[in-house]
């Protein structure tokens, strides 16, 4: 192996140089996983996730910065430029199924499960033995009433209140991240600048107002992660999407930091292109979370 990275032209395979950062990444899942087995067998507290999370945060630094580095000394050619395009398209279909999984199971509880549970179909008996009384009305806590308040009563959050301003607001973090790229290829720095900085500080206040809304429904309504199927899919869903705004704005506002350091030309900016692919499927797939899970 070489002892540093190199391609003879623009159409040679990319060999890269020796790297300690798959062994320290490695280290790094493997702490994090034993802190999470310590803490799920309630045997020490939340603070044994802080060794892995930090090596993991030295691991992206250093790691990222490596390949940024190789970068902008233009040590990749075209065939690493379409190795990383196809990867970033494979990590966002995966990133589909893994929310078409999550969406599926929603509509086979509600379309269902549901009803099955209230006796329609085949399965008149399950609810004739098992819930005589449930009705198969949605949103549901499941017939026993395992969640929410005392009762079992719970609220949902209405779709036309917060739900409507976040998805205002990340509709329009989508069209400012756009125009940011058509200033990077007009080389409008000033407008890029502006426009990408806007980008990230919409995404940071749409994590708030969803953590705001969070609070208000485990305090004031009732609904909570463990009140039935309407609970669990609502949080898995709403949860996971919040978790990739909030990695989407993190890598926002490092290519806007890549930015101000006078990073990319029109001609060579794959990696802002990649985070602005990745930005565009957090705005759709919170179209389908506000549209199937709160409005409808």
């Amino acid at each position: 192996m070489a002892n540093a990275a190199h391609a003879h032209d623009s159409n040679s395979y990319y060999v890269p140089h020796n790297s300690n950062w798959p062994i320290v990444g490695s280290v790094s899942l493997f702490t994090v996983m034993l802190g999470a087995i310590t803490y799920l067998n309630d045997w020490v507290g939340g603070w044994v996730f802080i060794p892995g999370a930090l090596l993991m945060a030295f691991m992206f630094f250093g790691w990222f910065g490596t390949v940024i580095g190789e970068s902008q000394r233009g040590m990749f050619n075209n065939q690493v430029d379409h190795s990383f395009r196809m990867g970033m398209m494979w990590f966002i279909f995966s990133e589909v199924m893994f929310f078409a999984a999550f969406f599926g199971a929603l509509f086979y509880a509600r379309t269902l499960s549901v009803p099955w549970l209230a006796g329609q179909g085949v399965k008149i008996f399950t609810n004739l033995v098992l819930w005589p009384h449930y009705e198969g009305t949605w949103p549901t806590n499941g017939p026993a009433h395992v969640g929410g308040h005392a009762d079992g009563a719970f609220s949902v959050i209405p779709a036309f209140s917060l739900p409507a301003i976040n998805t205002a607001i990340l509709l329009t973090s989508g069209v400012t991240v756009t125009i940011a790229h058509h200033a990077l290829r007009s080389q409008k720095r000033g407008v890029l600048t502006i426009f990408l900085a806007a980008t990230f500080l919409l995404g940071f206040l749409f994590v708030g107002l969803q953590a705001h809304e969070y609070g208000e429904a485990y305090k004031e309504l009732g609904l909570r992660l463990s009140t039935g199927i309407y609970g669990s899919t609502f949080f898995m869903l709403t949860g996971f999407h919040g978790l990739h705004v909030t990695i989407g704005a993190i890598m926002l506002l490092v290519i806007w930091l890549r930015v101000l350091k006078g990073h990319f030309t029109p001609e060579h900016h794959f990696a802002f292109e990649a985070v602005a692919w990745y930005w565009h499927f957090v705005d759709v797939v919170w179209l389908g979370l506000f549209v199937f899970v709160y409005w409808i």
